[in-house]
């Protein structure tokens, strides 16, 4: 049976016409999105203190409010896999601005070596490339002093002195370490621990220090960003919060809003005053004509404090198994998410493994920049993630925490070593089913991976990438520890030496 089929003038102009506006659209998206890629873009670095997975409105907190990221968030991607690179605070900011492993500078821990000024940072890169730099808000990377110290003589201020003002920073005001998070220029935390503005150290009770303390941050910030915009020079804008690390504290107006959860309000507060202030970054985007030439990433420097929530530490991992100091997933996954308008498409989402340690690569690519060296680099470029062009990474995470338990995520699986504990981190978020005995092939290949990694590791902390005969390592390398017996079974760090002396008898 033969059919004849008819096709009509009309129809054919249809088709023409609907196939032309097809070919226009890929066009124009297309050439968007070149042009977006051609300028040099802005790019805005925000990391929050010990803020878990599960405290923000955009990962599902049932009471917190943060409506300028749960806004934000729908303008690029949430980043629902996203490690910070390390369970504590030093660590991770080593690996944010190197791109490295923070093991390779010796920074095994918080309040633990510095940056060496012989790494490559964000900071360097960029200002090769005619960005001006600013850091705003903690440090935790070295001293601001070289006499003193928040925490102490033990800090060794003179050995450990790293300012941004120091690092390719050419604006900066920063703290060495944590702050209250309300009037944080006053109390214990102010001790030893003033904030520095472009080196200069702000008497304490100064009256711009008062307030909430992502305020204070960003009553600095915004100028740096009105300035850059004047002049018209791309800028990096580092800004990492003080929130919500204790001591936590909320003002008036913020208690206000959290009437009824008691102590947590003050949690609850401090975390809706740094949304706030994220909020008022953006504003300053758009009133300098920035914003659509700005690359945001947030994120979060480790899981939230404490062994359970109590009292103002009322941090939350979404079921997640772990908390601060963990290598298990609550104390490294993080929530984040990645904006840059015409470059990453609204309202998406993804659930690849990222890490603090892909921003300088990503950043590198983009910019253009050649390595001077051959030093590793243990992150990799996600811009092909965050445009959806490939949907999981190439390369593994490594962590370790205070020279003690070892991690490496490789696609779904995490290794726990030397514990022999394997998980499948998509399937299983809470940890609770150990794969190890199903997969003796898989743990084996995982473990010669980690041990490769950390001879690499190793040479790296000797000085060997920096070719400059005057570095000398801070402290001693610490070994992978290969026995279970010598882990701390609370803490998961090394176990501490015994001392061989014997008290003397009176």
């Amino acid at each position: 049976m033969r059919t004849n089929f008819k096709i009509t003038t009309t129809q054919i102009l249809t088709i023409n016409k609907s196939i032309v506006i097809t070919v226009f659209l890929f066009i124009f998206q297309w050439n968007t999105l070149v042009i977006a890629q051609s300028k040099k873009p802005n790019i805005i670095l925000m990391m929050a203190d010990d803020m878990g997975y599960g405290d923000t409105g955009f990962n599902g907190h049932p009471i917190v409010k943060t409506p300028n990221m749960d806004a934000l968030v729908k303008k690029g991607m949430l980043l629902n896999h996203f490690y910070a690179g390390n369970s504590v605070c030093s660590p991770t900011r080593a690996t944010f601005l190197t791109g490295r492993h923070h093991d390779r500078m010796g920074v095994y821990v918080a309040n633990k070596g510095h940056l060496p000024k012989q790494e490559i940072t964000l900071a360097k890169m960029l200002k090769s490339k005619g960005y001006t730099t600013g850091h705003f808000g903690k440090w935790h990377l070295g001293t601001l002093s070289k006499t003193e110290s928040s925490k102490g003589a033990s800090r060794k201020p003179a050995l450990n002195f790293a300012p941004p003002w120091l690092r390719n920073y050419d604006a900066s005001f920063v703290t060495e370490s944590a702050v209250t998070t309300w009037n944080p220029g006053i109390g214990s935390r102010a001790v030893n621990n003033p904030f520095y503005e472009n080196g200069v150290a702000l008497k304490k009770g100064d009256k711009s220090l008062m307030g909430g303390a992502a305020k204070v941050v960003v009553d600095r910030v915004v100028p740096f960003i009105e300035n850059a915009a004047k002049k018209e020079i791309p800028f990096l804008s580092v800004v990492w919060f003080h929130a919500p690390h204790k001591d936590v504290q909320a003002g008036p107006e913020y208690l206000k809003m959290y009437e009824g959860h008691g102590e947590a309000a003050h949690f609850y507060g401090c975390i809706t005053e740094l949304d706030e202030q994220v909020g008022r970054i953006v504003e300053a985007l758009k009133k300098t004509n920035q914003y659509e030439n700005t690359m945001i990433f947030f994120c979060s420097d480790n899981g939230p404090e404490g062994r359970k929530p109590a009292g103002r530490i009322v941090g939350t991992t979404n079921g997640l198994r772990g908390r601060k100091r963990s290598l298990y997933e609550g104390g490294v996954r993080v929530p984040a998410f990645a904006v840059w308008p015409g470059v990453i498409k609204e309202n998406t989402a993804s659930n690849a493994v990222l890490s603090t340690l892909d921003y300088l690569p990503t950043i590198q690519s983009i910019v253009n920049y050649n390595m001077p060296d051959s030093r590793p680099i243990d992150g990799q470029n996600i811009l092909p993630i965050l445009t959806e062009k490939q949907q999981h990474r190439d390369k593994s995470v490594v962590f370790r925490y205070s020279g003690g338990i070892t991690t490496l995520v490789k696609g779904n699986y995490k290794l726990v070593y030397p514990l022999k504990e394997l998980y499948d981190v998509f399937k299983d978020r809470e940890e609770k089913n150990n794969l190890a005995s199903l997969h003796p092939d898989l743990v084996a290949a995982m473990e010669i991976e980690l041990l490769q990694k950390f001879k690499s590791i190793q040479k790296s902390q000797a000085g060997i990438d920096y070719n400059d005969q005057n570095f000398h390592p801070v402290d001693d390398w610490k070994p992978l520890i290969k026995d279970v017996a010598k882990i701390d079974p609370q803490k998961g760090s090394a176990l501490k030496k015994k001392s061989n002396s014997k008290k003397k008898k009176k």
